[in-house]
């Protein structure tokens, strides 16, 4: 199971895998009980923890920093139901974090994630994104293509040739020429 495949559900406690998406929902696999079920978009909202920001008093972190960091510390996790004790972790695992934009419902979040990522055995990383190439590369000129030429050929017919009357123009005025000669 990868990183980049699990999702928050919104109104479902846990971490999900996210196995297909179709247009009105999700199958998502628990990483509790490794139940399958099928959430609908309609009720449900799904986020990737990949897409997961943290305030800090700096710039937004990704939330595999503070998992990262969480991963470094070594520390036991605290109690969730101990709200100082989680206040307190966080304050010495990530003192950066915003601690009156993230709200200790936030924190208890990330422990029970963090504790099911550990359960788990996933490894907590980012997908990299493919890397631009940064060589030179000559630059060659290019002869239009014969078909490019014909295709200009065209255009210039059609700009120099005189402006004809269209058909149903034409259509019209013998109409009405007849209608003047009864």
């Amino acid at each position: 199971m990868e990183y980049n495949k699990l999702v928050a559900v919104s109104g479902l406690s846990g971490l999900f895998e996210l196995i297909s998406s179709k247009n009105d929902g999700a199958i998502v696999r628990s990483l509790n009980d490794k139940t399958t079920k099928f959430a609908s978009s309609r009720i449900h909202q799904f986020s990737h923890l990949e897409s997961i920001e943290i305030y800090t008093i700096r710039d937004n972190v990704n939330l595999v920093d503070v998992f990262n960091a969480m991963q470094a510390d070594g520390t036991a996790l605290p109690d969730v139901k101990d709200d100082k004790a989680i206040k307190a972790y966080f304050q010495k695992v990530y003192p950066d974090m915003d601690f009156d934009r993230v709200y200790i419902s936030d924190m208890k979040k990330i422990v029970k994630w963090f504790d099911l990522l550990q359960k788990n055995n996933i490894e907590i990383k980012l997908t990299e994104a493919p890397e631009e190439t940064t060589e030179e590369t000559p630059v060659v000129e290019e002869t239009p293509a014969p078909a490019a030429k014909k295709a200009t050929a065209k255009t210039q017919e059609a700009e120099e040739a005189p402006v004809k009357k269209a058909p149903a123009k034409k259509a019209a005025a013998k109409k009405a020429a007849k209608k003047k000669e009864d």
